[in-house]
């Protein structure tokens, strides 16, 4: 089955699913305060083991409609409130009337709620729960184990899914994907990227994960400029516990961690305030790829006090990698021949990095109206990467050339030899965030928040073994120089109830980027040089409720995005790149009945100076980036999910986009003559954005306790550069997966879960990334291709035990 077949039979299963719905009450009622305060609007409202849910109104009422016969458990939560389920008869008339009570101790989730989109926000995105983590974290970065979520494509260097791995989401790369942990900023200031590599085995310490899709809502740091993944770790376990898991599995890949809590600790009869959490972890692999090694080594600490209006967290992570260097893909020539080739052959050519988290997060409640959440962070990472250059000219070190003499006289001068060096990065990331977030319990919902933040970069290059050294010192510097970034921002965002159908939200954000960095003057000088650049974010939507099953929304927003570190440093004033724009139109349907909820999303992201690789040597003779004037990404995203039997469920989504550069020049070197040849393009598409993106989960529980799975992956064909040249892509891809979960509660333990995944059962051979560099040669043009390969067919097996 290829990923165009998926759509008809993702309509059909809806449609039947909508057609044989034979539900005939309602159950209405009225959502109100324990101690009396008054009704709660935007209280969840949903029937356990189905689709059905809606939101109480501003006078805190509901209604599900098109309700079964039989008596049903309905669930009802409130952020701040304790969650109450009671069983109603759908045959009674007479409205439900449900009291929440306030959380005994302040709730972790306040914290992220002002950056979290919520069913009002009118923009696309995903939850994803521990439980749903749980089932596919065998040793595997956070990218894989979110693979099966609409509109991403994941890739792996070493081709099995541990060290250093890429995501992608809806074409876009993890440089334009803004990541939070607990609201606090992750990606590297400098770059704008993302490395999961230096967090191993974080995914045992998040309680949740929000994907949004497209701008977003505003959030602190780096432009959400595709998408933003929103993780959070502190979720309150108020009993003790205890849990390790182990896993192994193909390419010599294992995992151990261990896990362990206190809950509330209580004195006697007095009820608890502090809970202490804790995790340490161990990842190794050798990788699909040769001498591709990973050897990850993590650890979480977390100590918390908890009062019923007011709570103080710290968290202190940290992760240990070392990684040998598989970056430089395999040459196009040998997929068919070596497919795990890899072109470093030295013993060391090891990636070797720690990076340690420091997180102090608070959140007290004014009033019943009023909450502040204000956090402070700090980041200290430090680390190199090891080459081997063979054949490497001295002047590339600023080394003068070596010149050698005999007894006769003569002379030689040698001007290459033999040499291994370490590139450092020892960096401090540091900041605070913060919300004031207010509710009026009726209309209203506001957020103000924002963040400061400064990060300082020392960068620096050591030789430590030349075969030919002459003056060289062990550990000599070749480059040496430091890099500042402030990052400010500052954001208000409300949402209004109009009517009990109509809600509209507004969002602003001012952003400023201060950045001192190394770079090269007008006069090609290199100098200390200063960045300053402003940006306004707005955005707004509104959404419609038809009726409880039935939802319709639509957003525009707008977000900006500063180059990186090399388009800055590798460039002029003259020739140095804008910064870029993003106007996100975003349009959708939801439906939610008993048996099936369906989304519609279709979006239209349109670009001004979207900076992309062309092949132009600039005037410091750089490859740098270029804008392009206009740019564009089209598409419908569309999910379902459906029981199609009391024992089967389905869910499966599906991503149709263009996504094209309406006017593209390539530059092509040209060795026949040593100069550079341009060529034009209209309405090329935008490299690495697949047109189609299928992801489907076919879940099936015989018995109790026991799940099977078939998870299956499409992927179109991807283009390396901007010009559809089809001698220069990655072919598309469908992979299919079975996992077996077996869950069972023995009397020593609180929970025993044995999980198989058996991966790419069909033995699928494809590259989910890859290069190209073209060039004029003998007169036509070639292009030398490389590629990295994922695992054919493999299996993961892990064991969980929890007390």
């Amino acid at each position: 089955m290829k990923g165009k077949t998926f759509l008809p039979l993702l309509i059909a299963c809806c449609s039947a699913s909508i057609l044989s719905a034979q539900a005939q009450f309602v159950i209405s009622g009225t959502v109100r305060e324990s101690d009396g305060s008054g009704p709660l609007p935007g209280a969840a409202v949903t029937i356990d083991g189905t689709f059905k849910g809606t939101l109480t109104d501003p006078s805190g009422t509901f209604q599900l409609t098109d309700v079964k016969a039989g008596p049903v458990t309905i669930r009802v939560s409130l952020l701040g409130y304790q969650p109450v389920t009671q069983t109603v008869d759908p045959a009674s008339s007479a409205p439900v009337t449900i009291q929440l009570a306030k959380s005994a101790v302040a709730v972790d989730e306040v914290v992220v709620s002002a950056t979290r989109a919520n069913q009002k926000s009118a923009i696309a995105y995903t939850d994803v729960s521990r439980q749903y983590l749980d089932k596919l974290n065998l040793g595997q970065d956070i990218p894989q184990l979110l693979n099966f979520t609409p509109s991403i494509v994941t890739t792996s260097d070493a081709g099995a899914g541990v060290g250093y791995t890429g995501i992608r989401i809806r074409g876009s790369d993890a440089t334009r994907v803004n990541i939070t942990l607990n609201g606090i900023p992750y990606n590297d200031a400098e770059s704008q990227g993302t490395f999961f590599v230096n967090m191993p085995d974080f995914a045992s310490s998040v309680s949740t994960i929000q994907i949004q899709r497209g701008v977003g809502s505003s959030t602190n740091g780096a432009g959400a400029f595709g998408a933003s993944i929103n993780m959070q770790t502190n979720q309150l376990q108020e009993k003790p516990y205890a849990e390790t898991n182990l896993s192994a599995g193909s390419f010599g890949t294992y995992k151990v961690n261990v896990l362990a809590g206190t809950g509330l600790l209580k004195s006697g009869t007095v009820p608890g305030h502090f809970v202490v959490d804790a995790r340490l972890s161990k990842i190794y692999s050798n990788g699909y790829v040769d001498r591709a090694f990973s050897d990850l080594k993590s650890f979480y600490l977390s100590g918390g006090y908890y009062a019923k209006k007011s709570f103080i967290r710290l968290n202190i992570f940290s992760g240990i990698e070392q990684t040998y260097q598989s970056w430089g893909g395999v040459p196009e020539n040998l997929l068919r021949t070596n497919r795990t080739s890899n072109v470093y052959t030295y013993d060391n050519e090891t990636d070797n990095y720690q990076q340690d988290n420091y997180q102090l997060i608070t959140s007290h409640e004014l009033s019943r109206n009023w909450r502040l959440n204000v956090s402070g962070f700090y980041t200290k990472g430090r680390g190199y990467y090891e080459q081997y250059r063979p054949n490497d000219r001295f002047s590339n070190y600023g080394l003068p050339n070596v010149i050698i003499g005999d007894s006769t006289g003569s002379r030689q001068t040698i001007s290459r030899t033999d040499i291994i060096r370490r590139r450092w990065l020892d960096n401090d990331f540091y900041g605070s965030v913060f919300s004031l977030d207010y509710t009026s319990f009726r209309k209203l919902t506001a957020y103000i928040g924002g963040g400061w933040n400064e990060y300082k970069g020392g960068h620096f290059g050591e030789i430590i073994w030349a075969r030919i050294a002459g003056n060289t010192d062990i550990r000599q510097r070749y480059y040496d120089d430091n890099a500042v970034k402030r990052d400010a921002n500052l954001y208000a965002k409300a949402y209004y109830q109009f009517t009990p159908t109509l809600n509209a939200f507004a969002d602003l954000q001012v952003r400023r980027v201060d950045y001192s960095f190394l770079g090269f003057n007008s006069q090609l000088q290199n100098v200390q040089q200063d960045a300053k650049l402003n940006f306004f974010n707005p955005k707004a939507g509104v959404t419609y409720t038809l009726n409880d099953q039935n939802t319709v929304y639509a957003s525009v927003s707008v977000a900006h995005r500063e180059p990186n570190r090399d388009d800055y440093t590798q460039s002029t004033p003259e020739s140095r790149p804008r910064a870029e724009r993003l106007i996100d139109y975003e349009a959708g349907y939801k439906l939610q009945r008993q048996r099936v909820s369906f989304t519609a999303n279709a979006y239209f992201m349109n670009y001004r100076d979207q900076l992309v690789l062309s092949g132009q040597l600039n005037d410091v003779g750089a490859y740098n980036r270029v804008n392009v004037p206009k740019s564009y990404r089209v598409g419908i995203e569309l999910e379902a999910a459906t029981q199609l039997a009391k024992q089967l469920r389905w869910n499966v989504n599906a991503t149709f986009s263009r996504n094209k550069i309406r006017n593209f020049t390539e530059y092509l070197d040209n060795f026949d003559n040593e100069t550079q040849e341009s060529r034009q393009y209209s309405l090329t598409d935008i490299s690495f954005s697949p047109n189609t993106i299928v992801g489907s989960q076919l879940l099936y529980t015989p018995v109790k306790g026991l799940e099977l799975g078939l998870l299956s992956k499409y992927v179109g064909k991807q283009y390396l550069d901007n010009t559809s040249n089809e001698s220069r892509k990655l072919n598309s891809y469908f992979t299919n997966d079975i996992r077996l979960i077996y869950s069972l509660k023995p009397r020593f333990a609180q929970e025993l879960t044995f999980i198989l995944l058996l991966n790419n059962v069909f033995n699928e051979l494809y590259e989910s990334n890859g290069y190209t560099y073209a060039y004029i040669s003998e007169g036509r043009v070639q292009a030398d291709n490389g590629y990295y390969p994922q695992a054919g067919r493999n299996f993961l097996a892990g064991v969980r035990l929890r007390f």
